[in-house]
């Protein structure tokens, strides 16, 4: 048995997911969803992006929510698939597109979109595009670094909100409560907005919770924790099960 004690953050599909997976080697989890999905109504922008998917050279899907609410769309307003590659951040999201039989490319090095736009497939088709034009799938109001650093390539980029993320109800001072109860000693997050979810309900409980080591997905994120005071922070270098479990065996909770 590992001697980690883990709350985990995510939605609560994927939480409930990625806490089986660490159950079965060992590690005790507590799940705290700090991001619920919440779909946005359906646009005409929405509508016309997916019937005219073709004039797109790529599609960059940025989430597991991004890939599915596409798929749903992609299945109602386009005639035909048209044969052009799709890219995402991590292999969870590709998977779900490779799923629908969609030629889909991701990094393996990292999940995060440095590593995405490192990808020689996506430069390949940019420059087989006499115009390059992109379509990036994403949540409200997400990071520009993609749109931008594409931009200044000469891409022309369209961004397609698909849903937000909130954070959920909770009591006052539930959170402190609960890694109090279960007795944990290690805190997980998988993405900027989720940390950001996390600082916020730990209100004045933040300088305590903010001893315990911080497990984040990207070198993105682990500035981001400690330049709000995190003292220990884990870059897994991925938000999927593999990288977090790679980590917990890289740092024992003993040597922390």
């Amino acid at each position: 048995m590992s001697a980690w004690r883990l709350l985990l953050t995510r939605p609560a599909e994927d939480c409930a997911a990625l806490a089986q997976t660490l159950g079965a080697q060992g590690v005790f989890s507590h799940c705290m969803p700090l991001l619920a999905i919440e779909a946005l109504d359906e646009t005409p922008e929405q509508r016309e992006a997916f019937a005219t998917l073709q004039r797109y050279c790529a599609v960059i899907v940025v989430s597991k929510p991004a890939a599915r609410m596409g798929l749903r769309l992609l299945t109602q307003y386009a005639a035909q698939t048209p044969d052009l590659p799709w890219f995402s951040v991590g292999a969870a999201t590709a998977a779900v597109l490779a799923e629908q039989g969609l030629r889909v490319y991701f990094p393996d090095s990292a999940d995060d979109s440095e590593a995405l736009l490192a990808l020689p497939a996506l430069h390949q088709a940019i420059a087989a595009a006499s115009a390059p034009h992109v379509l990036i799938l994403r949540g409200e109001g997400g990071r520009e670094f993609l749109a931008e650093h594409l931009r200044g390539q000469g891409v022309t980029v369209d961004y397609l909100p698909l849903y937000r993320r909130v954070l959920p109800q909770y009591a006052p001072g539930e959170l402190s409560q609960r890694v109090r109860a279960e007795r944990l000693n290690g805190l997980v997050v998988s993405s900027g907005q989720g940390f950001e979810h996390l600082q916020q309900l730990a209100g004045d409980d933040w300088p305590a919770l903010a001893r315990l080591p911080l497990f984040v997905p990207s070198p993105r994120v682990a500035e981001q924790a400690r330049a709000a005071g995190a003292q220990i922070v884990v870059d897994c270098r991925g938000a999927n099960a593999a990288a977090l479990q790679a980590a917990l065996e890289q740092f024992p909770a003993a040597a922390l």
